[in-house]
Order: structure tokens, then sequence, then C-alpha cells
């Protein structure tokens, strides 16, 4: 991006509305009062000194977590302007933090491009802090506001000169409307480090200095910017490239810039992340379905100029995109988000642009690198096959059942209501666990279904081992919604849909191994929030016909310590190997009476976390999979009690 208007000051600030509404209504400007929502104030502070490196002005930001879970953002840019606005007759650099819309991405020439809440995000954080410092060097003086709540007593004063340019914020989240205040640093290194690939060049220093933790300190600094980002995917996945190098095509039209990098791995399935000015799409938009479309047409062209592809046979875009992970970010003067969380790109002209640009820069690059553009076209035929031998087995299992419904499968033990607002069905493994649980469940509104053995991982397998697949058919059966372009979501047969393992490794195994199906092929039923883990106990701790059940260590010493208290009676302890080993009374009273028991709800708040998670556990590579559980790192998940 070229550099403009030298000249950025206090008339570049414009102002649209006032600040009433933020501390009332929150959620409407930053999502919610929840952890998303605390840690959208950094994403906030850090994108306007994004900004500032996007019209070429800034080269470092430095991010730091303080004692007391004090966040400071500190640049190198030009610094806020600080002279007298023309309007509000107070410095400018107050307007932007006191004013909501007040900021100079309105079209008053401070900024080219610019992510963020398009000004919204200062005078948001401010008014959700329980105190704000701001301090700006403009080359010549050092100033200072302190803020309160969004309100100030003094106006901005020169506290000191100086010769260098930037802005420092910090600021303490409003504990009177954050649910917590304390942040995760996994959680703000990702997007972080995100913005740093977006960004080539660009350094972030990002540090956590708070007592209770070991100090962490990271450097994120990519000159490869979005060719690096692609290569991390892979790194943290312990994925095998197939293509060589990242393919990296960038082009421009008018203002738009936009560029991709690609890349084919081992797996078989696809990653694409797509951006807008540095905002994460999440819901893709024009700029991901002009390079979707461009690459179907591409891959399908060079088979034909190769005579590779015959005649009838055409490939679909989930062929081209098995095994492939791309990065997509375009940079617009102006943005059109669709939706109020901005998950959607809905600028019209930007698909035509990234399409026309795919198709030529790519096709030629295929020309250029045959021994590349062989390798795209010989998985893409692999997926084809696939896709018709999965479609051939779904007609074969229509045709076994086509006088009737499918019967429902022999382990099922079916439950009396059909409403799936009051139905549930706890999938168990073992026959000695489904028994103990079909005699304490409640058979009015409870089904049990039981598995034996480990299932197929199907992270390694492609849709067509799943028909005919004996551990997996049966799941697919009972809950009736059919699995990948066959899901339907309406044809559900159970609200809660609920994993019960033992409480050891191999429990933890089979969880995973569901829980993969489900992501792969049945991801709605994440999505829509059906999906749910039980938690059994791990001790019965018993004295004198005093029992309680423990779900950690913790919990059973503290039990110990309770039972133990009058006089040195003995206290038994039982350790659960298994769910075989309660009595039906036991299992119903511990894990599956909804008045008693603890359920887990696995959410999709983090999709490609998850999706991560999926690929690092289940994949065939050792190493990311030990660092994984080195760290200790957890799905998003919350409680339902």
């Amino acid at each position: 991006m070229s550099q403009q208007n030298q000249n950025y000051d206090e008339n570049d600030i414009q102002v649209l509305e006032g600040l009433e509404a933020v501390r009332k209504r929150p959620g409407m400007y930053i999502g919610s009062t929840g952890p998303g929502g605390l840690h959208h104030l950094v994403y906030e502070i850090v994108d306007n000194s994004i900004d500032e490196a996007l019209a070429g002005y800034c080269t470092e930001i430095t991010v730091e977590i303080l004692e007391g879970d004090i966040i400071r953002v500190s640049d190198n840019g030009r610094g806020i302007p600080v002279g007298i606005h023309p309007k509000e007759g107070i410095s400018a650099a107050t307007v932007v933090y006191t004013v909501l819309h007040a900021g100079g991405k309105f079209g008053g020439g401070g900024y080219k491009v610019s992510g963020g809440l398009h000004g919204v995000g200062a005078s948001v954080v401010n008014a959700l802090s329980e105190w704000l410092e701001l301090t700006v060097k403009d080359g010549e003086h050092v100033y200072f506001q302190r803020f309160e709540r969004g309100k100030y007593s003094e106006q901005l004063k020169v506290i000191g000169d100086t010769t260098e340019t930037g802005t420092s914020v910090m600021f303490k989240a409003d504990s009177e409307i954050f649910e917590e205040t304390i942040y995760d640093y996994e959680t703000l290194l990702k997007r972080l480090r995100e913005q740093a690939f977006l960004n080539a060049g660009i350094k972030i220093v990002f540090s956590d200095k708070r007592e209770n933790d070991e100090e962490k300190s990271e450097t994120l600094h990519y000159e490869g910017g979005i060719r690096q980002f692609v290569e991390h995917i892979h790194a943290t996945r312990g994925l095998e490239s197939l293509s060589g190098e990242v393919i990296y095509i960038s082009g421009t039209q008018g203002d738009s810039f936009a560029e991709i990098a690609l890349q084919y791995n081992d797996s078989y399935n696809e990653v694409i992340m797509s951006f807008a000015n540095n905002i994460h799409t999440k819901d893709g938009g024009s700029h991901e379905t002009g390079f979707k479309n461009a690459l179907t047409k591409v891959v399908n062209e060079y088979g034909r100029k190769m005579n590779l592809l015959k005649d009838k046979e055409k490939l679909l875009g989930d062929d081209v995109r098995e095994g492939l992970t791309a990065i997509i970010s375009v940079k617009l003067t102006e943005c059109e988000f669709e939706g109020q969380t901005k998950g959607r790109l809905g600028n019209p002209e930007v698909r035509p642009f990234v399409e026309k640009m795919v198709q030529e820069k790519l096709m030629n690059f295929l020309e250029e690198h045959p021994e590349v553009g062989k390798m795209i076209f010989e998985k893409s035929i692999s997926a084809l096959k696939a896709r018709e031998a999965a479609k051939k087995a779904r007609e074969n299992e229509r045709q076994k059942n086509a006088f009737g419904k499918s019967p429902m499968p022999e382990k099922l033990a079916d439950c009396q209501e059909r409403d799936i607002r009051y139905n549930e069905v706890y999938i168990v493994e073992g026959d000695s666990a489904g028994g103990s649980a079909k005699q304490g469940r409640d058979r009015r509104y409870q089904a049990i279904l039981s598995l034996w053995g480990k299932m197929l991982n199907v992270e390694k397998a492609r849709i067509d081992k799943i028909y005919g697949n004996e551990k997996l058919l049966p799941v697919v059966t009972a809950l009736g919604t059919g699995i990948g372009e066959d899901f339907d979501i309406e044809k559900l047969r159970y609200g809660k849909v609920i994993i019960m393992s033992d409480a050891d490794v191999d429990g933890a195994h089979i969880r995973t191994l569901l829980l993969t199906f489900f992501f792969r092929y049945m991801r709605p039923l994440i999505t829509n929030g059906n999906i749910y883990i039980a938690q059994p106990p791990l001790y019965r701790v018993e004295r004198n016909k005093k029992i309680k059940y423990a779900f950690s260590d913790e919990e059973r010493d503290k039990y110990i310590a309770e039972l133990s208290e009058e006089g040195k009676y003995k206290v038994e302890i039982q350790r659960y190997k298994g769910l075989g080993e309660m009595d039906p009374e036991q299992l119903w009273e511990t894990t599956m009476d909804p008045e008693k028991r603890t359920i887990i709800k696995i959410s999709m708040e983090d999709a490609i976390k998850a999706d991560e998670v999926f690929t690092i556990l289940m994949g065939d590579r050792v190493e990311p999979r030990r660092n994984f559980i080195e760290r200790n790192a957890k799905f998003a998940q919350n409680l339902d009690i």
C-alpha cells in the first residue's frame, strides 16, 4: 500500500454520533461480555496500530499483559492527532477516545484501508475500561490523558519532549462489565500471529508479564507474509506438503489488492481462511467464492489441456480442494460486511476480480511447473473416485432399505419420547457399560446405543470408507441425519447426543474418534449444540454409609478430609476404571440424572482451532501430537449442568 496524506491531522477526524449506549449494551459493540468480548478489546487497539502499518507509517507494535491483567499496546506510527478538533473544540485524540464513530476512517483521508470497527474501537474500549491512559508522541512533545469508564477530568496535556512518534494505550477492562477480566495468552498470541502473517514485514512483540505466570514473550515477524502462514498451519498440524513451495499469487484492481497463498498436503481435508482488511471472514464471502470458482475451473482446464481428463469427466469443487490449505487476503478501501459479526464479505466487485486473477496466474504457474500441476490433478482425480465410490455405497445402502425405513441398530435401546426437545441418546462403549446404562436410564426419554471396540479413524479415511463400517453405521442410522452432502438436521432423532466413555486413556481415544467423525461428516450437530460429553466420576468415597462421588483427585482428597473429621474412621475409596464397574443406580445418580449430572457441550466457537486439534490428535505424526498434549490445549467448551 502506498503512503498517502502525510499531513494526518485533526481535520481528518470526523464525528458521527455519541457514546451513550456502549456501557448499557456492550454486546452490540464487542459481541459479548464473556472471554470473547474481553479479548476483543485488545484486538481493537491493536487494529488501530495495524491501520497505521497499512498506511505505511508503523513498523513495530508492542503488546503486553501486565500484572493485574492490564493491557499496554504501543506503536511507532505517527501518533493520534493532538490538535484541537474543528467541530468539537477539544483535542482530536480525546475525540477519538470519547466519541463513538470518531476516527480517521470515514473518508476524512486519514486511512485508505482499515480494519477494526471503523473508528468505533478506541471509544468502545475506553467506555468498557475501568480506566485507560493514552500517551501520544508527535515528534516534538509527549501528550498524556487519563480516562475513567470513558470520562476524563483533565484535558490532554504535555508531559515531556521527544523526537519520537507513536501511540501507547494502557487500560484495565471493567469488572462491572465483564464476567471475568483474565486474559488468555494463547488466545491473544493466535490473533497477533495472524495479524503479523497478514501484514508482511510488520513486527509485533507480545509478552505476558503477570507474576503468577512464567514470563512469556514472542516476536512475530514474517517477511514471507501469508506464505509463511500456510507453512505455519502445516507445521503445527504435522501435515506433509505435496506441492513443493507455497504457491503465491497477487494482483491489484484500482485501489483493491488481493493476495493468495496455497499449498496441498497429504490429508483429505481443506483449510481455507479468508480475510478482508485483516478481519477474518469466517463465513467466507465474495473473495472466497471467486477463489473457489477459479480453482475448480483451472484444474479442470489444466486436465483437458494436458489430455488427463476424459471427455465426460468433471472435477467438482470438493475434489480439487481435498488436502488444500489456502489463505485469501484482500485489502479494500471500503469493506461491506454481511451480518452483525462481520463474518462474510459482501463486496460484489471482489468476486470477478479475484476469479480473473486466480484463473490467469494459477494457470500460468501450473504450465510453468508441470510437476505441481500433475500432482494437484492426480490428487483431485483420486478424490473424484472416492466421491463416486461413496455415492455407490450410499445407493447400495438405500437399495437395502428400499422397502421401508432403515432398521434401527441391534444395540440401540430406544426411548419412548420422540420430541427432540426432550429426548437424548447416550453413545456408550462396551456391553457391560451399555447394560448398566440401559438398566439405570429413564427409558421415557433416554436412549442407549452400545458400540463395541474402537472405530474407524476418519481423519485417515475418505467418506467412501464410512459406508459399510460396522462401528460407525449404527451411529449414522440411530441419529437419522445421514452424513456428508446427504446430511439433514431436520431428520435428527435426538436433541442431545451424549458420548459416555470410560475416564481413562482408551475412553479419551474413543471420545476423540467420535468427535472427529462428527466434526468431519456431521458438523452441523456441533454448530447446532447437539453434541455433549458425559462426565462420570473417578472415585467413590465412603465412610459409615456416607457416600461421595469425586470427579477429580482434588475433590477425592477434599471428601476424604471431610469424612475423616469425626474420629479416625477408615475411609473406603473406590477408583472407577470403567463405567461397567458402576451398578445402574450409581451410573444414574452420578452421570445420567439431569438433576445432578454434569455434561460438557461441544461448541464450534473456534472451528479453526477445533480443526487443528483433530488433525494433530488423529493424524500420523507423533511430534505435533506430543507438543499439543504438553501444552494441554483444550477445545472451546462450556458446562451444561
